[in-house]
């Protein structure tokens, strides 16, 4: 089959690889029929995250046709069933999963020994994302290997196009979790920064759930343009006092909830010194991430008011105002996703029309042209704020190995 596979920095090639095979009772393989380029996924282009090998499937919004079943998976999955794969892979039974904290599943990381070792204690496995996280070959492949997928599923039912349902996997829940963490109550103003996918998703799900205003910060017109579509009051930061308009639009108290949706990769600029100060860390690996607007949300909330981080941190910071947050009282509430804690939700909103993600998508291609997307979506070049790849665009894709039959332990 064809993927896109990790070869190291800013190098993704699309290869030809072994199909994947049924390894275990909970397993499921699904036809690929849809996949996306996430911002997470730049963090690998980029070679920001450690435990990445060559050969390495990438990729982690996908959805697809189920083609075989294994046999303990056989009384939630059919053959033909047609499903979304949440990124995070989990078992539906350990203490985590039975809180609905899915993504810290206590059973699917295959190397949990030494992501213990790096976290204190792990979380789940996910897709395509680093073997500190199980080493998961990722969905964006005709292709993919489904583990626990009696679970690690989201039925969805034919007639609604795949653009409006792929990013149950991945952005919408996190934009919605991230609105859900901030405990949105009548009056509230939400300022969200980043108009990234995640960004936009979280703009429009606080509006749902009864946020006076939202206010969107970017310095990119396109995102900012989609933001204000979506019903956001925009701030460009190259271009005003970030903190000045949010203290204006809340009469001087700062918003009452704050979302990050940027996260590791902040935008560098000379007029934000504190940028170039963590590009310089980084350069001499003194610091892992640019913390930015997470500095500058800790800044502006309100006292009492909740931050909420949905934008992906790989390490260590520098000069975070802890200080500042605790004498504010600022609650903090982050994860990765709990996907399927939202998308039953999130489902019946697409389906009655409430709620349409398709709206993000601004490039589509073949699997093949995947490769020159990641570049494409890396400069923001020809407006790109989704890319959206269809395996098998023009051709059917055809297996070319055969399922095998093994039974034991995850591994």
């Amino acid at each position: 089959m064809k993927a896109l596979v990790w070869h190291g920095k800013e190098d993704i090639r699309c290869d030809r690889v072994s199909d994947p095979t049924i390894e275990h009772p909970r397993d499921a393989i699904i036809r690929v029929t849809s996949c996306a380029i996430c911002g997470s996924d730049l963090h690998l282009f980029h070679n920001l995250v450690p435990a990445m090998l060559p050969g390495d499937i990438m990729g982690h919004e996908t959805m697809g046709v189920v083609e075989e079943v294994g046999s303990a998976a056989a009384g939630k999955l059919k053959k033909g069933d047609r499903i979304v794969v949440p990124f995070n892979i989990f078992c539906g039974e350990c203490e985590q999963c039975r809180r609905q904290n899915y993504s810290l599943c206590e059973r699917t990381n295959r190397n949990k020994e030494l992501a213990d070792k790096v976290f204190g204690h792990s979380g789940g496995g996910l897709f395509g994302y680093t073997h500190l996280t199980g080493g998961y070959p990722g969905g964006q492949a005709e292709y993919l290997r489904v583990p626990f997928a009696d679970c690690t599923h989201i039925k969805v039912p034919d007639g609604i196009p795949d653009d409006k349902l792929l990013f149950l996997s991945d952005i919408l829940p996190t934009g919605w979790q991230a609105a859900a963490q901030c405990d949105i109550e009548s009056g509230d103003t939400v300022a969200v920064w980043g108009c990234g996918p995640v960004g936009q998703m979280a703009i429009r799900s606080a509006l749902l759930m009864g946020a006076e205003q939202v206010v969107a910060i970017d310095c990119l017109g396109d995102r900012l343009s989609m933001a204000a579509a979506g019903g956001a009051i925009t701030i460009n930061f190259m271009q005003e006092s970030v903190i000045a308009r949010l203290n204006d639009l809340t009469g001087g108290k700062g918003p009452q909830k704050c979302i990050d949706a940027v996260g590791t990769e902040s935008h560098v600029s000379f007029a934000q010194p504190d940028t170039i100060l963590d590009r310089g860390k980084q350069m001499m690996l003194m610091e892992n991430d640019r913390p930015h607007a997470l500095r500058e949300m800790i800044y502006v909330c309100r006292p009492g008011g909740v931050i909420s981080v949905m934008g992906v941190y790989l390490g260590l910071v520098d000069k975070l105002p802890m200080g500042v947050a605790m004498n504010k009282g600022l609650t903090w509430r982050m994860a990765q996703a709990h996907v399927c804690r939202w998308t039953d939700e999130l489902l019946r909103l697409i389906e009655d029309g409430s709620l349409d993600p398709s709206f993000v998508v601004t490039h589509k291609v073949d699997l093949a042209q995947g490769p020159e997307m990641y570049r494409v979506f890396r400069n923001k070049q020809d407006s790109c704020i989704k890319v959206v790849l269809t395996p098998g665009a023009n051709g059917a894709a055809t297996r070319t190995a055969q399922a095998g039959t093994a039974a034991g332990a995850y591994a």
